[in-house]
């Protein structure tokens, strides 16, 4: 456990120390966001910020592998990488061509679900992973295996875009993703899950400190996605599927937020936020600062990620 935390204290450090580097690098490179015109004023003056800094993060995938070399750590590595390099590419379309639009939500959808079947296909083949979802102790529920398999598929893909809804203020996707990883911290008994969860905690931590408000780079989809990849299949990994409302709470408002949206002005020509996802709602209709919104969704998310720890420990 020593060594554990040491790797743990050294992944936030090399983070910490190499993120300005990459800042520098996609300065030089200008690889910057571009900002949506309909985005609030605030957020315009954002524009020019570098991009894609979420690459940092993939220290915490070579770092996990280093420390555990075994084949399941390998898998949840492959996991953040994959996913990370569909929001890659998304990024550096927008970067390079200045087009906030980046690649299409078809590409990105194809991509995604291509890499979840591989990885869902390895890890039947390899880890032996059973179409069961279990509800509480001594009661599961038995899928066809094809069924289990379009269900998860449905179920990662799904909720890593929710998770990629959350990132659109500084900060705030790191402040909620981070209770979320702790949560499969503790609950794992895997020697390898505990050191991923671990790691990535303290890659975010290194990385929140510019990407706080005022942010000096923004982790992009290559972190976003990597890390909505990762947790969707952690929850697999570990067969918590039933706990899913509740810890995935913020990021599947923020995806509803979208939806309802969308549904509502089709259907009425009005809009039912003032802006969606849910974050820019209550930064334009109640005036909260940035800093207010991530703290109280990071709070939301801890409640969250505590409350699923504990209904864990009665259930299972």
């Amino acid at each position: 456990m020593n060594s554990l935390w040491s790797l743990t204290v050294l992944s936030f450090f090399l983070v910490a120390v190499l993120t300005p580097v990459l800042i520098r690098t996609l300065r030089t490179l200008k690889l910057t966001q571009p900002i949506r015109v309909e985005l609030p004023p605030d957020h315009q003056a954002k524009r020019g910020t570098p991009l894609m800094a979420g690459l940092i993060l993939l220290i915490g995938a070579l770092t996990s592998i280093a420390f555990r070399p075994e084949p399941l750590a390998l898998f949840l590595s492959a996991t953040f990488v994959l996913f990370s390099l569909v929001g890659f590419l998304d990024d550096y379309k927008k970067a390079a061509y200045q087009d906030p639009s980046g690649i299409s939500g078809k590409m990105k959808l194809v991509l995604q679900f291509g890499f979840t079947g591989i990885l869902l296909f390895i890890l039947v083949g390899q880890f032996s992973l059973s179409p069961i979802i279990t509800v509480f102790q001594g009661y599961s529920a038995v899928l066809p295996l094809p069924a289990y398999i379009v269900l998860m598929m449905l179920f990662i893909v799904g909720s890593a875009n929710a998770i990629n809804f959350t990132d659109g203020l500084d900060g705030l996707l790191i402040n909620v993703a981070i209770p979320t990883y702790f949560f499969f911290f503790l609950i794992s008994e895997r020697a390898e899950v505990k050191t991923f969860s671990l790691v990535m905690i303290a890659c975010l931590m290194g990385l929140f400190i510019y990407n706080i408000f005022p942010a000096r780079a923004f982790m992009g989809d290559t972190g976003s996605l990597a890390i909505g990849g990762s947790l969707s299949f952690l929850a697999i990994l570990e067969k918590v599927e039933i706990f899913i409302p509740l810890l995935f709470l913020v990021y599947f408002a923020e995806q509803l937020s979208v939806i309802l949206q969308v549904w509502y002005y089709k259907k009425t020509k009005l809009r039912l936020f003032r802006m969606a996802p849910i974050h820019y709602h209550f930064r334009l209709k109640y005036g909260w600062s940035e800093n207010t919104i991530v703290i109280v969704f990071g709070m939301v998310s801890w409640a969250c990620a505590l409350l699923s720890w504990l209904l864990w420990r009665l259930l299972f």
